[in-house]
């Protein structure tokens, strides 16, 4: 895994952009991208106030474990994990270089995998693939509190 700097420190999130990325070039280093995911957003709470729930967290967590085991399984050479803090949510994106768009099956309960897509787009508030290029890049937007305004975790922001 190749990680590009943070741009943190501690000055508030509300002023600008705060992101991270990482390239990722075999299926072995996928667990390190889920725990670049995890790392960031505790560092985002601890050092920025920025508040994360524990849902949040978690599903996070599993949107870049889809995201980016689906680009290390059907592209080839590397793909590139982006997390950036955007007003109260997390835009997740995956770069891989195959021009191939994700086919999302329809739900089928009967089906044994191949649900990652869906699950994705169930939690996310956004999705959305675009064409680069070279290859594709999966954008998916998820809220960083639960949507009852409840169950944060770490400091809140005043």
């Amino acid at each position: 895994m190749e990680t590009a700097a943070q741009n943190e420190d501690r000055e508030p999130t509300a002023d600008r952009p705060i992101a991270v990325s990482a390239a990722f070039e075999d299926s072995t280093e996928i667990i390190e991208a889920r725990h670049l995911a995890r790392d960031f957003l505790t560092t985002m709470q601890a050092q920025h106030g920025l508040p994360v729930s524990a849902q949040a967290l978690d599903m996070v967590q599993l949107v870049v474990t889809e995201l980016v085991t689906n680009a290390r399984k059907y592209a080839p050479g590397p793909c590139v994990l982006c997390l950036e803090i955007r007003e109260g949510a997390v835009q997740i994106s995956v770069w891989d270089s195959s021009a191939t768009q994700p086919s999302v099956q329809a739900t089928d309960p009967q089906r044994v995998g191949e649900h990652g897509l869906e699950i994705v787009m169930a939690v996310s508030q956004s999705f959305c693939v675009d064409q680069e290029p070279v290859g594709k890049r999966i954008t998916v937007t998820l809220a960083l509190t639960d949507e009852s305004g409840g169950n944060a975790i770490g400091r809140q922001t005043m």
